[in-house]
């Protein structure tokens, strides 16, 4: 079955129907079978035909007629104007310009042809085996996710019903981070799956260019191969440990990432026990940039964000300014006295507020519609210095004495 299915395969057809091919004509390099013969000639008066048993044929390249000069075969390739060109066309509108032998061009271009095909086959044998490997990686994570979820429902026996909602919590996370990494590896295996799917399009098409001798389908190939290069073939997707911990009668825990839970125990009496329920969000390790924000101010000072999409900003100078996420200034408030702000902040209710450093004013002043009002003057000999308005309303106040021997 095997043998017949080859010898099928590498049977040649009539170019110009399905039916095996008997003749060549080689002044065309047309594949004929026996009933095209008469309709091939006579679609192509004009041109002389050498038709022969296809064993008895002759390879060589068929020249593009030129648009300009009927009977005309292109011979020649205009390096200026990047098109074909026939005797004519070189000794009239092409007259002066580099003109190549079309048969070198195309030897070049099919030597360049074959490297990439044999590149993009190699990339396609790398890209098959990490869709493999990647396969392999997802199994591993659905089963080692699976287990921690498993572990999960284990842990939540252990522990008292109301803190149910911890577990709920915890499955989420679970679920959300295996959800996103699962994701992570499945779209990156589509996109190798799909950038192998269109390789194995390009170098089909390749190998048929190599095949050919027509002049235009050799010259009109543009490479698409660059864009392939660089995909990676691997995908590093990290899996978090779940972690728990118990001492019996005092205190369980349980920790996955940046999820935290605690549950205490104290004994009040022999009557009562008072249990508190803990959720941790620990910080990151390591810092994470979440947007950038061409302030323009050099040296950049204080800063201090206005909801999610803006802040106010001060440098050396004595100006204050509200830009927006992109860097575009919206506002700016010239303060009294010729020195920076010590320090700037803002009231729940939005208004900026900023320490004067300078010694004889001594002031922590408001600005309301564009307009400063002194909201605290301090005592003489001292001068504030840091700010922070709290969730309650309230503002702190660092301040210094002239001589900088003491703070509160």
């Amino acid at each position: 079955m095997a043998t017949s299915t080859t010898w099928a395969q590498d049977v040649i057809t009539c170019d110009l129907c399905d039916n095996p091919a008997q003749q060549f004509c080689n002044s065309c390099q047309v594949s004929l079978c026996g009933g095209c013969i008469n309709k091939h000639v006579e679609s192509m008066k004009s041109q002389t035909h050498d038709i022969v048993p296809f064993k008895d044929r002759r390879e060589r390249l068929v020249f593009s007629s030129c648009a300009s000069h009927p009977n005309q075969k292109c011979e020649g390739f205009c390096k200026k104007c990047d098109e074909p060109v026939c005797f004519n066309c070189v000794t009239g509108p092409h007259i002066g310009h580099i003109v190549k032998n079309v048969t070198e061009i195309v030897q070049n271009m099919k030597e360049e042809i074959k490297k990439e095909t044999e590149e993009i086959e190699f990339i396609i044998l790398r890209f098959a085996q990490s869709v493999e490997n990647i396969d392999q990686k997802v199994t591993n994570m659905t089963e080692k996710f699976n287990a921690m979820e498993s572990e999960g429902e284990n842990l939540r026996k252990s522990w008292h019903e109301e803190i149910d909602k911890i577990f709920d919590t915890l499955q989420s996370t679970i679920r959300k981070m295996k959800d996103r990494r699962l994701k992570a590896l499945k779209s990156h295996q589509s996109r190798l799956q799909d950038s192998g799917t269109k390789l194995k399009r390009v170098a089909k098409e390749n190998k048929k260019i190599l095949k050919s001798t027509k002049v235009s389908d050799i010259t009109s190939h543009k490479s698409d191969l660059k864009k392939f290069r660089d995909i990676p073939t691997d995908v590093d997707v990290k899996i978090p440990s779940l972690n728990s911990n118990t001492v019996q009668g005092r205190e369980l825990s349980i920790e996955l990432g940046e999820f935290k839970a605690t549950l205490t125990q104290t004994s009040i009496s022999s009557l009562t026990d008072e249990v508190s329920i803990l959720y941790v969000r620990k910080l990151l390790d390591n810092a994470q940039v979440i947007a950038s924000i061409p302030s323009k101010i050099k040296p950049l000072g204080a800063i201090i964000c206005i909801g999610i999409n803006e802040a106010w900003a001060q440098g050396e100078d004595n100006i204050i300014r509200r830009i927006d996420i992109h860097g575009s200034l919206k506002e700016k408030i010239t303060t009294e006295g010729q020195s920076n702000p010590a320090d700037i902040s803002v009231t729940r209710q939005g208004e900026l507020i900023y320490s004067d450093h300078h010694n004889h004013n001594r002031k922590v002043n408001i600005v309301r519609q564009g307009r400063i009002e002194t909201l605290i003057t301090l005592p003489q000999g001292w001068h504030p210095d840091g700010l922070c308005c709290t969730k309650s309303g309230d503002l702190l106040v660092s301040m210094t004495t002239s001589d900088d021997s003491q703070t509160k």
